[in-house]
């Protein structure tokens, strides 16, 4: 399990599925990287995510559940 702060540690890709690489061949798409969304909300009932150019709201309900809204 990664850590936040360990993210950038962590190669990415702004694909979510298999890439191609240079020479047009498809390449290994990206491992999945596991987050506790204990770290995630670090203490706080929700945080504000940027995805581009919208910002999304996630919140830890008090059933214990996480709602992502748009």
């Amino acid at each position: 399990m990664f850590h936040v702060s360990q993210l950038s540690d962590v190669p990415t890709s702004s694909h979510a599925s298999a890439t191609h690489d240079r020479g047009g061949r498809f390449a290994t798409p990206p491992a999945l990287v596991e987050l506790d969304s204990a770290d995630l909300l670090g203490g706080r009932r929700e945080v504000l995510i940027r995805h581009g150019n919208e910002t999304y709201r996630l919140r830890h309900t008090r059933n214990d559940k996480l709602i992502l809204t748009k």
